[in-house]
């Protein structure tokens, strides 16, 4: 099994759905990273300046004010905790944090970078972390303390990952600011991300854009190659008949031309066989001519021995000038197909062989309609079944169907065939038996007609030799 189609329109839609599928996840890329970071970005000046306002006012508010100040900023995916060291004790080394840490330096040029420490950290949240509401958060000693008597209660435990992972999964800022008199402000900010590109309208159109895309290229494919099948069809019935009707020479410019040069083709090949074959039917009616003088200067011998050879071999040669003539002059292939019992055929040529005191007999359907010639395939199984009854005793005869292929089997009890004259039996004018005498075979064109006129059907004619003696000939036809 492979995965590449075996059709050239099956090649060309992969090809195209291939490209067309990894610009669109290159595009799908692209704009991902510039969309994510367009977030990140406005995020980050939303942070940093939020950020920047609370150490402002801390900064300038008293040392004892300075926890309620900063209590004042809370609001949801926003907190703020005072303390005299920091809660972040090592800062995030990503692109994200050095960002962040870029803007809130440039928003708060007076304090120096090392005094600020940043962690970006996915929900959920370990039990215990600042953000869960453990005493992390909120410092060691008095500040605790001051912070409860003043009426400022701690948050819901995980209160924080519980608005990141509502928000698109978002991410929670964590940073600790030194402030000028060596105290800390800690926040932890709500740092949200987009919905992911799958999600967005915008995939939505591009999977439109592309599913209808694969629909125009199927149909255009399909368009594209139709004329292929066209000219392999056309293709299959010259094979079997020179006179079948032209192609339309229409559609594209190649193709037109394509069908142009096939008819061409075409006309060619019809005068090539009907000239070779006025040629061959000529030259033997033109011998008749001469044969008749010789039959004439013939009964002029006295010998009446020699007489007499003269003359049988005067009849044998007008007897292949005939046989010559009416292979050349085979009306039978110019017969119009149309559809005919074919078992009906079979069982009456059988019924024949047996009035003519041979034995033949016929095995198969009542009844199986096919459409073909029906007189030029009477003489093509007639010729067969006298040959198996004459030279193999009988002529066993049996039809069947099998999906797009009829059989027909003719079996004898002779000596069979040489497997090297297998094929060689099918050229004209070639006799196994090598006394070109009338008493024992004709002239040698028979299975050459025979395999003519199958071919023009678009069948083919085999031998083999029978295990337990004897010849068997298929006939198979296309049904």
């Amino acid at each position: 099994m492979t995965l590449v189609p075996r059709t050239l329109a099956g090649r060309i839609l992969l090809v195209l759905l291939v490209g067309l599928t990894l610009s669109h996840l290159i595009g799908l890329a692209i704009y991902s990273g510039e969309r994510q970071f367009a977030l990140a970005a406005q995020s980050g000046h939303d942070a940093a300046a939020r950020i920047a306002a609370v150490v402002e006012s801390v900064e300038q508010a008293a040392p004892a004010d300075r926890p309620a100040v900063a209590r004042s900023f809370w609001s949801p995916g926003f907190a703020v905790s005072w303390s005299e060291t920091a809660l972040v004790v090592r800062g995030d080394t990503g692109w994200r944090a050095r960002w962040l840490s870029s803007a809130i330096v440039d928003r708060l040029d007076f304090l120096p970078v090392e005094s600020i420490r940043l962690r970006l950290r996915r929900p959920p949240t370990p039990p215990g972390s600042a953000l869960d509401g453990g005493p992390g958060w909120w410092g060691d000693g008095g500040h605790s303390r001051h912070m409860r008597e003043m009426g400022m209660g701690r948050p819901p435990p995980g209160a924080m990952d519980h608005m990141a992972r509502m928000w698109h999964q978002g991410a929670v800022l964590e940073a600790s600011l030194g402030l000028s008199a060596g105290d800390w402000l800690n926040f932890a900010v709500l740092v949200p991300r987009g919905q992911p590109f799958w999600l967005g309208r915008f995939f939505l159109s591009i999977l439109l854009m592309a599913l209808a895309v694969t629909g125009l290229a199927i149909w255009a494919m399909r368009r594209a190659t139709r004329p292929l099948a066209v000219f392999s069809e056309a293709a299959e019935r010259l094979g079997t008949d020179v006179n079948v009707p032209p192609m339309p020479e229409e559609g594209p410019r190649e193709v037109s031309r394509l069908a142009r040069a096939f008819n061409d083709m075409q006309r060619r090949l019809k005068a090539f066989v009907e000239e070779r074959t006025q040629m061959l039917a000529a030259v033997s009616h033109d011998l008749r001519t001469p044969i008749t003088r010789l039959r004439l200067r013939a009964d002029f011998v006295e010998d009446d021995d020699q007489r007499r050879k003269m003359l049988d071999d005067l009849d044998q040669m007008e007897a292949m000038i005939a046989a010559v003539l009416a292979f050349a002059r085979d009306e039978t292939l110019q017969e119009a197909p149309r559809p005919f019992d074919l078992a009906v055929l079979l069982r009456d040529l059988c019924d024949e062989a047996g009035d003519a005191g041979q034995r033949a007999n016929y095995d198969g359907p009542e009844k199986l309609v096919y459409p073909g010639r029906p007189l030029a395939l009477r003489r093509a199984f007639a010729n067969l079944i006298d040959n198996a009854a004459k030279y193999g005793g009988r002529a066993g005869v049996s039809l069947t169907s099998t999906g797009d292929v009829l059989t027909v089997t003719i079996e004898d009890d002779g000596p069979g065939i040489p497997e090297s004259q297998m094929e060689s039996v099918f050229k004209p004018f070639h006799r196994l038996e090598g006394s070109r005498s009338r008493d024992t075979g004709g002239v040698g064109l028979g299975l050459a007609s025979v395999r003519a006129i199958i071919k023009a059907h678009g069948g083919d004619v085999t031998l083999a030799n029978r295990p337990e003696g004897g010849l068997r000939v298929e006939v198979s036809l296309p049904a």
